[in-house]
């Protein structure tokens, strides 16, 4: 095996994929690439040109017509749509509630697919996102099912709005993060689930250091096989 591995992190909404996978690449020398900030980043175009979610001809040719970059930064990741930043725009409530429905749809998913493969093509590449390891890299060598209560996913997710200057009550966030599981879970197109080959991490309990140690070590395991 290569010396750097592809990793695929999947998991439920607000699970600390995102955060756990950019401290391993970053434990790793590794590129990340978030893969839900790609499709908030379409699902933001889209509520900005008032093009419907259901539509999912016109949100395909969006999305050809669409130019997504995936930047390192001090906050995290930079994301540019068409060269603009919109890095804190894709984490308004709006795009939260519509992200699902275009995530949905066949030739979306396919485009982005394609896309989401071609920034994957170097060796060492931290992924995360709901199918990474089933549909988009189904040949990493590490994949890492990620999960926590719902409970704990709606105070992260709390926490992270009051951050941003949203205020959401722990209810309301449960009761979005559970439909978005039920969504994500029952879409006919590549729907969320664990990979048989993946290593299940609940993080209820867990720091996000202490997560992102567990996977830095299964995949120093792996390479060294």
């Amino acid at each position: 095996m290569a010396n750097r591995i592809k990793i695929a992190i999947d998991g439920p909404a607000a699970a600390g994929k995102s955060t756990i996978a950019k401290i391993t690449a970053e434990k790793l020398g590794y590129l990340y690439i978030d893969t839900g900030a790609m499709y908030r980043a379409l699902t933001h175009k889209a509520l900005v040109n008032d093009i419907n979610t259901g539509d999912g001809e016109e949100l395909e040719r969006l999305l050809a017509q669409t130019d997504i970059v995936l930047l390192p930064s001090p906050q995290g990741q930079a994301v540019l749509v068409d060269g603009q930043d919109v890095t804190e725009d894709i984490r308004s409530q709006l795009v939260t509630a519509s992200v699902s429905a275009i995530a949905a749809h066949n030739g979306v998913r396919r485009l982005m697919v394609d896309k989401q493969r071609q920034l994957a093509e170097r060796a060492g590449v931290v992924m995360d996102g709901r199918d990474i390891g089933t549909a988009v890299l189904p040949d990493a060598e590490l994949k890492i099912f990620m999960t926590a209560s719902v409970e704990e996913r709606a105070m992260r997710r709390h926490i992270e709005n009051e951050k941003r200057g949203f205020t959401t009550s722990l209810e309301q966030l449960k009761a979005e993060i559970s439909e978005r599981d039920r969504a994500d879970s029952e879409r006919d197109i590549s729907p969320l689930r664990q990979a048989e080959d993946a290593v299940l991490i609940d993080t209820t309990a867990m720091s996000i250091e202490e997560a992102a140690d567990k996977i830095s070590e299964l995949a120093e395991k792996r390479i060294s096989l």
